[in-house]
């Protein structure tokens, strides 16, 4: 008989043979023969790095033995070895109401890609409308953006298949606790993402291999009968007595709709407009504002591994800090891009934008993480809808105009930062933004409450992590976009409140926070749209993943 067990805790040095150390303990903690392991699969590894000295990844395995019962566990007498319970994702039973036309997503990041996927297997054929283009057009513009100054306003870092997280380090971590998460990393690596990202602490895809993932979701979509559109931009919505009809793209196009999944991303401004216009009930919600901060990566590999910062099975060092400043504010590290670079991410004219990206490799000289401060609808200076989102232009067209108007970013050296003067030149430390940098006073270009936590916490954060507050590390402003200004207030059932029909998801609507969890909610919404509508080929039923 074989006996499935699980074990947590199991401890292994980092510079060890990890299988051959995992098999023996193992062995030795489970009280069996080497013949009756026969076979073991990772659930979860992290890494714990508080002793530089002993640096170990820490392991929960899953067994599979010779045995008789389950009785192993109580031979083992460990708190550590546990018969392992299963929660399994489950797709929802089918609804009864007849779906007239086919589903809109409107959106292909990542609630609506997942969105799609799932309606798409469910047989209710979805039609995408994706105001970008595809992810390798689209690459070719952003990267004709970041060498040549050339900005197109509808295929950049936030427009475009795969949302603003195609160009980004591709991080799947998220502190949300749901069984969608698990099939969220199930489903990536099914289209081409790394096994390991399925049990590591801080997974990660890369923005190179994203991009491949994205494509594969594509045509998976495109073969279970559904289809994806790109550069077609919702320009309006159909509304009768508060019940949608349909939509409206490219102020020509008019197609109907009972349902509309709306997956926009947080800089989708002028649907943002356009929403508040047709009377969507949206709220503004707190985000957070500041600069991106970046370091050699080996000096950040030292501070965190010690002796063991060359061993290549510890990859690119992270962080992740916080701190609460003297004027009451919030500042922490986000979005940390080990091995990366600062890249521009305007999705408007005259306006700049910072974001951080990494290739799978992370393989860059220099770290970078988003540095910010919180701030909340009480700094935006109205009360409308819609203020954080100008709150958020404010800062931006400022560093545009303080930089020189050319999508050059403003930077500032740290010791000149704290010190409150001008940087003049790089020191070991050079910084990556492209298409350039231009030395400023990035006083300039944020409030003065930001300023002042950003000066009270980076020494903070240099007692944490030793280095942070090098004097050659390199600020570049600014830092706008870590979530959405709005919230589309949506019932029980994910529909908007004052309009039934419209299924509001993911991170613009103001409901995610990262790629896992926009896709967590992408499934959710679909979950609704299925429980309630029968699917256009077939009369539903009730499956599993």
């Amino acid at each position: 008989m074989k006996i499935l067990v699980r074990i947590t805790g199991i401890k292994v040095d980092v510079h060890k043979n990890q299988d051959h150390i995992l098999q023996r303990q193992i062995i030795a903690i489970l009280k069996i023969k080497p013949e009756e392991l026969l076979e073991y699969r990772i659930i979860k590894r992290s890494l714990d790095a508080r002793k530089k000295e002993r640096l170990v990844f820490i392991y929960t395995i899953d067994v599979k033995i010779k045995g008789k019962s389950d009785k192993i566990v109580k031979r083992c007498n460990n708190k550590n070895v546990t018969l392992p319970v299963y929660e399994k994702y489950q797709k929802p039973l089918h609804g009864e109401e007849v779906l007239h036309d086919r589903p809109l997503v409107v959106g292909a990041g990542p609630a609506g890609l997942f969105a799609a996927l799932l309606l798409a297997e469910e047989g209710y054929q979805p039609i995408v409308l994706e105001r970008g283009q595809d992810v390798d057009t689209r690459t070719k513009d952003v990267e004709n953006f970041w060498r040549n100054g050339i900005f197109n306003s509808e295929s950049n870092v936030q427009f475009g298949e795969g949302g603003a997280g195609a160009f980004s380090d591709g991080k799947l971590t998220t502190l949300i606790k749901n069984i969608r998460c698990q099939k969220v990393l199930e489903i990536l690596v099914a289209h081409g993402a790394p096994a390991d990202i399925v049990y590591t602490h801080h997974p990660h895809v890369g923005t190179d291999v994203l991009k491949e993932v994205v494509k594969s979701m594509r045509r998976k979509i495109i073969a279970l009968g559904g289809e994806v559109r790109f550069g077609a931009k919702v320009t309006s919505l159909i509304i009768e007595n508060q019940q949608l009809k349909g939509v409206v793209v490219n102020n020509q196009e008019q197609l109907n709709a009972q349902v509309v999944v709306l997956a926009l991303g947080h800089s989708a401004r002028d649907t943002f407009e356009q929403l508040n216009e047709q009377g969507v009930e949206i709220v503004p919600k707190a985000f957070s504002i500041g600069v991106r901060i970046e370091h050699l990566q080996q000096a950040l590999n030292q501070s965190q591994y010690g002796n063991f910062a060359q061993l290549a099975a510890l990859g690119a060092a992270e962080y992740k800090l916080t701190h609460l400043a003297q004027n009451g504010r919030h500042v922490y590290t986000f979005c940390m891009c080990p091995g990366g670079s600062v890249v521009a991410a305007s999705s408007e004219d005259g306006g700049i934008v910072t974001n951080g990206m990494s290739y799978h490799a992370r393989d860059g000289v220099n770290g970078n993480s988003a540095l910010v401060v919180g701030v909340d609808p009480s700094d935006f200076g109205s009360i409308e809808p819609l203020a954080g989102m100008y709150f958020q232009r404010k800062w931006e067209q400022l560093a545009f105009e303080l930089a020189g108007k050319t999508y050059q970013a403003p930077c500032q050296l740290v010791g000149d930062f704290l010190a409150d003067k001008p940087s003049k030149k790089f020191g070991k430390i050079a910084c990556t933004y492209q298409p350039t940098a231009v030395f400023a006073e990035l006083k300039n270009a944020l409030p003065d409450y930001v300023i002042e936590a950003l000066k009270d916490a980076i020494p903070a954060f240099g007692r944490k992590l030793k280095g942070f507050d090098d004097p050659d590390a390199v600020l570049v402003g600014v830092e706008t976009r870590t979530s959405s200004p709005i919230r589309i207030l949506r019932n029980n059932s994910c529909q908007a409140v004052n309009l039934a029909g419209l299924y509001p998801c993911g991170e613009g609507a103001g409901y995610a926070g990262g790629i896992v969890s926009a896709a967590v909610d992408g499934l959710r919404v679909a979950e609704e749209v299925i429980k309630r509508y029968r699917s256009l080929v077939s009369d539903g039923g009730n499956s599993d993943c």
